[in-house]
């Protein structure tokens, strides 16, 4: 059988780390890939490695041309081509209305959810397309419920880049079908990890659940399951989708 290996972009913490570990689990060489959090990313691959799995940790900044092109290259040399990606490196700042927000401070969202998204899925196609020579492969996005519901008052700057990622996912989708490409996206809802601390509010979900159907915040163990099923055999037919892991909501 051909070799199952996997990018994790962000793979250090929250949905990503869940993703790393459960891809681990299945058979899939993983690469961790983190931005600041070295020992979070190494912690995620020891457990990989505890449970008899291969993996490794690449730094790089998603938003940087120059790191994508050098993370890509390192799992080559290090794991082989890769044939899964999974976009889930995401920024977020703190809460405020747009009226408050600076020109800085949206370039800097856009370039990590958005261009790095973007970058990523290049370099992936690159190696993937049947069209060069590849053998396929598959891709998730990690949106958000934010893209539907516009987080306003809050940061509707994340909600647009997420709603950009969204639209990309339909338009590569498309484009690489026929060269063995998969790309989906899951839309996770109200989730228990540390980003939303990095808005100000730690226990945002706890605020917030209330407006769930299940009455309760999403564990990143649910939304990993949905992204491996989509990177999986049992999703061949799949392009172009998305999965709700909200609660109902």
């Amino acid at each position: 059988m051909n070799p199952k290996i996997l990018i994790v972009t962000g793979g250090g913490r929250g949905i990503g780390a869940a993703t790393a570990r459960l891809a681990g689990s299945r058979g899939y060489s993983v690469c961790v890939n983190y931005l600041r959090n070295r020992d979070a990313a190494q912690d995620v691959v020891q457990k990989i490695q505890q449970s008899g799995g291969n993996a490794i940790a690449v730094q790089g900044d998603v938003s940087l041309e120059s790191d994508v092109v050098a993370l890509f290259e390192t799992v080559e040399q290090k794991l082989g081509t890769p044939t899964a990606l999974v976009n889930n490196a995401a920024r977020l700042e703190q809460q405020m209305r747009l009226d408050s927000m600076d020109a800085g401070r949206l370039q800097r969202m856009f370039a990590a959810n958005v261009i790095g998204t973007m970058l990523c899925s290049r370099e992936a196609v690159r190696r993937m397309s049947l069209r060069v020579g590849g053998a396929g492969g598959s891709i998730v996005n990690v949106s958000s419920g934010a893209a539907r519901y516009g987080s306003p008052g809050e940061y509707v700057d994340y909600a647009a880049t997420k709603g950009a990622v969204e639209t990309f996912t339909i338009g590569l989708a498309r484009e690489v079908a026929e060269e063995g490409i998969r790309v989906n996206c899951v839309r996770p809802g109200h989730i228990y990890t540390d980003l939303h601390a990095a808005g100000g509010e730690p226990n945002r979900v706890e605020r917030v659940k209330a407006q769930v159907p299940m009455q309760r915040g999403g564990k990143p163990e649910e939304v990993a399951a949905a992204i491996l099923w989509l990177l999986s055999e049992e999703a061949s037919y799949v392009t172009g989708a998305f999965i709700d892991v909200s609660g109902g909501r």
